[in-house]
């Protein structure tokens, strides 16, 4: 049975393990150390609120994860309240893919971004994952530009 849950301060070790695992999945070679920028960021992050990552175990060993970090813009014609949130973190073992439960995070990210007021999500897929956000109902747009400074 599948325990979905909230993440805390006490699970910073396998926060930063995870992060990393994700990272070597999407073909990202760790050729330097982020534990402590890991560290300071989920610490800073799940502190004052701005992430809200969500944990599913199995016999206590977690197995998948999945976050939100939430933003405000100036209010737009298109986004009255200005907050938006972003999808991130989002790591299924890879025994556990295909059943189902990346689709239940996500489906408890919207539903909590929702009663926060939040009404734009965005996000930046793998591609793997890209088929999970798509039948989620995520659509791509033309929106961002970026630059690697």
């Amino acid at each position: 049975m599948l325990n979905y849950r909230k993440a805390t301060l006490g699970d910073m070790n396998e926060l930063i393990e995870l992060r990393k695992r994700q990272l070597v999945d999407e073909g990202i070679k760790p050729s330097i150390e982020i534990d402590e920028e890991l560290n300071n960021f989920f610490v800073n992050k799940l502190s004052d609120g701005s992430l809200i990552q969500w944990l599913v175990e199995e016999n206590e060993e977690i197995i998948a994860c999945g976050a939100v970090i939430l933003y405000e813009f100036p209010p737009t014609y298109t986004n009255k309240s200005g907050k938006k949130a972003y999808i991130t973190n989002m790591y299924t073992k890879e025994n556990y893919r295909g059943q189902g439960i990346a689709t239940s995070i996500l489906k408890r990210l919207v539903a909590e971004v929702e009663t926060l007021g939040v009404s734009k999500i965005w996000l930046g897929a793998s591609k793997m994952g890209r088929p999970v956000y798509k039948k989620f109902g995520f659509q791509e747009t033309d929106e961002w530009l970026e630059l690697n400074i």
